[in-house]
C-alpha cells in the first residue's frame, strides 16, 4: 500500500472517490432502511356491520403505515355498520397483550390477544355481554374495565375484571344506569384510576365517580354536572396531572361556536371550571379529544370543519388556541377519533367518511400530515375507536 500510494496516485485517488461515493449512496438507503423499521402497530374497530373486524396496520419509524397481513381480522361480536359517536371503542390492556373491542351490533364486547408480530386472536371465551344495550366506549385501568352502553332500555356503566387469559368477568353490582336518552359518549379513568368520568351526550352533562377498591363506581356529590356547552362528547384526563379533566362540546348552535371545557377533580370526585372554561374552538364539531404525554398540548378533531384544532396547556389547566390543522386526506369532514404513538411523535387520526386513516407528524403543538397519509382501511368498515402500541 505504500508503494501504490508513493507512485501510482492516481488509481488510489479513484478508489476514495468510488468509496466515497458508495457512502454517499450508502446513507440515504440506511436512513431508509431505518424508516421502514417496524415500530409497532395500529388499531381500527371497523364496526362492520354483521361481523365485525379490527383493521391492522404495520408502523413504521416514520409514522407511516402499511396494512398488516392477515387484516382485518374478525373480532368475534357484531357492528352496526354505522358511526358509534364515542370516543373509545377499542382499547389496548396496559400491559400491551390484548386488545377490547365494542360490539355495538350485537351488544356485546371482545377480547383478543396481540401476538407477537400484531396479528389478533379472539381469546376463548373472549366474547361477553356488554352489560346492556349498544355499547360504545371501553375504559380501563390495570385489570379494571368499564363498558358504556348508550342504548335506550339498557344505558349504563358496567364493570368488569380483565382476567389473565383475556377473559372478561362481570363484577355483580357495578352497573350504573343512566335514562334513556342520555347517550353517553365516553367513559374513561384517570390516571390513577381512582376516577372514572363519562359523558352524555344527549343530556350535556358529566358522570364523575370515585372507584372502590372493589371496582365499583360512587358517584361524586352532584353528579351527573352541567356540561359547559351542548353535546359534551369526548374527554380525557391530563397525562401528568390526574386532577385536571379536559371534555369538548360538540353541538353548540352554529358554525365555529365549539369549544372545549377544563375541569379541577376534586379529591371527592366533585368537577368544577378551571380559569374561563369553556375555550373557545373556532371550529365546528370538536369531538374526539388527545393529550400529548407530556400533558403540554391538546388536540381536538373538528368533525363538521374537518381540523384538529391545537392548544398549548398551562400548569393549572387554562388553555390557549394555537391554531388549527386541516385534515387533508378528505378535505377532513368524517375525522372523528385520534390517538397517539407511545413516542408521541405521530397522531394518528380515524376518517371515518372514507374509511382510512391519517397520520400526522407531531412537534409540540404543531402537526404535519405525512405525505403517504391516509391508508385505507378495509371495505366495509366504519370506523369507531383507534389505538395504537
Amino acid at each position: 500500500m505504500r508503494f501504490l500510494t508513493r507512485n501510482r496516485p492516481g488509481p488510489v485517488l479513484l478508489g476514495v472517490a468510488a468509496a466515497a461515493a458508495v457512502t454517499a449512496v450508502a446513507v440515504p438507503a440506511s436512513a431508509s432502511a431505518q424508516a421502514s423499521l417496524l415500530a409497532g402497530h395500529v388499531y381500527v374497530n371497523d364496526n362492520t356491520a354483521g361481523t365485525n373486524t379490527i383493521g391492522a396496520f404495520d408502523r413504521h419509524a416514520d409514522g407511516t403505515l402499511t396494512p398488516a397481513t392477515g387484516s382485518p381480522f374478525a373480532a368475534g361480536g357484531a357492528g352496526t355498520g354505522a358511526g358509534l359517536a364515542s370516543q373509545g371503542a377499542l382499547q389496548i390492556s396496559p400491559d400491551g397483550r390484548f386488545l377490547i373491542a365494542a360490539d355495538a351490533g350485537s351488544n356485546q364486547v371482545s377480547v383478543l390477544r396481540i401476538t407477537d408480530d400484531g396479528s389478533l386472536r379472539l381469546v376463548p371465551g373472549g366474547v361477553v355481554s356488554s352489560g346492556g344495550v349498544l355499547p360504545v366506549s371501553v375504559a380501563i385501568h390495570g385489570t379494571l374495565v368499564y363498558v358504556a352502553n348508550s342504548g335506550n332500555g339498557g344505558s349504563n356503566y358496567t364493570g368488569f375484571r380483565l382476567g389473565h387469559d383475556g377473559r372478561l368477568e362481570p363484577i355483580a353490582g357495578s352497573a350504573v344506569a343512566l335514562p334513556d336518552g342520555a347517550q353517553p359518549g365516553d367513559v374513561l379513568f384517570n390516571g390513577t384510576g381512582s376516577k372514572l368520568a363519562g359523558t352524555r351526550v344527549g343530556t350535556s352533562q358529566i358522570d364523575s365517580f370515585t372507584v372502590g377498591g372493589d371496582g365499583r363506581l360512587a358517584a361524586a356529590p352532584g353528579s351527573p354536572f352541567p356540561a359547559q356547552g351542548l353535546g359534551p362528547f369526548s374527554s380525557q384526563f391530563r397525562p401528568t396531572k390526574p386532577n385536571q379533566l379536559f371534555v369538548s362540546n360538540a353541538h353548540n348552535a352554529g358554525a365555529g361556536s365549539g369549544t372545549v371545557s377544563a375541569f379541577r377533580d376534586s379529591p371527592n370526585g366533585t368537577l368544577s371550571p378551571i380559569g374561563s372554561s369553556p375555550f373557545p374552538d373556532l371550529q365546528t364539531a370538536p369531538c374526539w379529544v388527545e393529550i400529548t404525554h407530556d400533558g403540554q398540548f391538546l388536540f381536538t378533531v373538528n368533525t363538521a370543519s374537518g381540523t384538529i384544532s391545537r392548544y398549548s396547556i398551562a400548569a393549572g389547566g387554562a388553555l390557549t388556541l394555537l391554531g388549527s390543522t386541516t385534515v387533508g386526506g378528505t378535505g377532513g369532514v368524517g375525522a372523528v377519533d385520534a390517538r397517539l404513538s407511545p413516542d408521541g411523535a405521530t397522531l394518528y387520526v380515524d376518517e371515518s367518511k372514507t374509511g382510512a386513516v391519517g397520520a400526522f407528524a407531531v412537534n409540540g403543538g404543531t402537526l404535519t400530515e405525512l405525505a403517504t397519509s391516509p391508508v385505507s382501511l378495509p371495505a366495509g368498515a366504519t370506523p369507531a375507536g383507534i389505538v395504537v402500541n
